[in-house]
């Protein structure tokens, strides 16, 4: 199947059935192509809808989880927000009062909480930690963000690209900066996609070859050309996207002057900018360090689409908690209720 990406104004693609009901999504890698661009027709009709006053909440009685492990803003407010909006209730644990923070068995607490929720929606450290979640829960599994990847900015970020860029397989990408999980996690989505994505990130500090070789297998079927090299010019040069993110992640800041020093060639600036292509937009997943890998004048410019990019972190994520507890904008029919 090709996939027309200049179609999500579509907003209820003709499916035999939703794809994604009852499913876990811990990386992207986890859709299709057909899947993903559901996913965002979906989130672009439920954001317009919202905006024209259409208040729909389908999902009242159920119930969703949402475990932060790791601090957060935009991710808590965005989940919690999101599935009130459908009508569903959550329940929000963090820190110490994280769900797995008495030193009870992942398994006894996760056949416990399905019992209670229809979802789970982990923000955690070790991919690894959400994988164990996913095998032992009936329920949904969603991965807000583990040490490994972020699907869920990843959406975001390809549901503001096609806002600002249209055609997502037509877009060059140049990502500068730390080969951490959102490095990862463009890797993925432009392997899905069949745009261009270029990694810039000094050696030492590129994505894990595993991830970049999976890339690579799926981007041998979409299209997409993946590159990951050290000098900043050429993944700009002719960029519509420009992206990056901090250089020392969460779990990372104590290399924080380290990294300083190792990344100081990698910053973000109006100089970099003006080697992209006209019309490139910048991206940032935030929290920025102002100053460290993206200017001031960069993260305030009208080419940025920061703060676009992170409502629709809302817009997504409403969007897949509706498909994974069976919303009825993709029922069996195929035809909008």
């Amino acid at each position: 199947m090709t996939i027309n990406w200049a179609a999500l104004d579509a907003p209820y693609p003709t499916l035999a059935k939703n794809p994604l009901a009852g499913r876990d999504l811990l990386r992207l890698s986890d859709l299709t192509a057909e899947q993903l661009h559901a996913l965002l027709s979906c989130a672009l009709a439920q954001k317009r809808a919202w905006k024209s006053g259409d208040l729909t909440a389908p999902y009242a009685g159920k119930s969703v989880a949402i475990i932060m492990e790791k601090p957060s803003l935009r991710t808590r407010v965005s989940f919690e927000l999101g599935a009130k909006r459908l009508g569903a209730q959550t329940t929000v644990m963090g820190d110490a009062t994280s769900a797995f923070s008495r030193g009870e068995s992942i398994k006894d607490t996760v056949m416990v909480l399905e019992r209670y929720v229809d979802a789970i929606v982990l923000r955690t450290y070790a991919q690894s930690r959400l994988e164990e979640v996913a095998q032992h829960a009936s329920v949904p599994v969603v991965n807000a963000l583990s040490d490994d990847f972020h699907p869920c900015q990843g959406l975001a970020d390809l549901l503001t690209i096609y806002e600002h860029k249209g055609d997502l397989s037509k877009q060059r990408i140049a990502y500068i900066g730390d080969g951490n999980n959102m490095a990862h996690t463009y890797l993925e989505a432009a392997a899905l996609t069949g745009c261009d994505l270029t990694i810039a990130a000094p050696p030492g500090y590129q994505p894990r070859p595993d991830y970049l070789r999976q890339a690579q297998e799926r981007a041998a079927m979409s299209g997409a050309k993946l590159k990951v090299v050290e000098e900043v010019g050429s993944a700009l040069a002719g960029a519509d996207v420009v992206i990056t993110d901090t250089w020392a992640s969460m779990g990372a800041e104590a290399e924080h002057d380290e990294r300083a020093r190792t990344f100081a060639a990698y910053q973000v600036d109006a100089a970099g900018i003006a080697e992209a292509a006209p019309g490139a937009i910048f991206l940032h997943c935030l929290p920025a360090h102002r100053g460290e890998e993206v200017s001031d004048e960069v993260m305030d410019a009208p080419y940025s689409k920061i703060y676009d990019e992170a409502e629709n972190r809302l817009h997504v994520q409403k969007a897949l908690l509706s498909l994974l507890l069976a919303d009825p904008c993709l029922p069996e029919t195929g035809e909008r209720r």
